[in-house]
């Protein structure tokens, strides 16, 4: 039944009209968010989800993050946002349920050279272990590293 369930979360995602990708590959490993280019005015980032997948286990800012599927919200704030990770799917991510967080971080915080229209989402890596998601949102850019979990042990070995 979960096997069910992450497939049909995984094919509404797919299937949701408008949605932008991002992704990078680091040790061989898939990482990507699926999010929509919402305008950059008002607080409207807050309370929409993006969609993330990994198939590595990482470590975001201290926090641990199973590889698997996830929604991603943010807290915007004048002086620091928040990434919040959920363990929430796409077929269940209409609003953000906190019983679901598998945790919050703080982002990195920047002005942008060039306001953005929408909201952009972009995965960057650093070699094979290191990496940054970055969304720059009207005059804000808002990042958090993340690193791949090699230290864990490998449970398929």
């Amino acid at each position: 039944m979960p096997l069910l369930l992450i497939c049909l979360a995984a094919l509404v995602a797919a299937q949701q009209p408008g949605l932008l990708e991002t992704a990078v590959k680091m040790s061989g490993k898939n990482i990507s968010v699926k999010y929509s280019a919402l305008p950059a005015s008002g607080d409207q980032i807050a309370g929409k989800a993006a969609f993330f997948h990994t198939d590595s286990d990482l470590e975001v800012q201290g926090l641990s993050v199973p590889k698997g599927d996830y929604a991603l919200f943010f807290q915007p704030d004048a002086k620091e946002w928040q990434l919040i990770v959920s363990k929430q799917t796409a077929a269940q991510a209409a609003t953000l349920n906190p019983k679901m967080e598998l945790g919050r971080v703080p982002m990195d915080m920047k002005k942008a050279a060039t306001p953005a229209a929408s909201l952009q989402m972009k995965l960057a890596s650093f070699g094979n272990v290191s990496g940054k998601l970055e969304l720059t949102w009207g005059t804000t850019v808002a990042s958090v590293p993340f690193n791949l979990d090699t230290l864990r042990p490998n449970v398929e070995w």
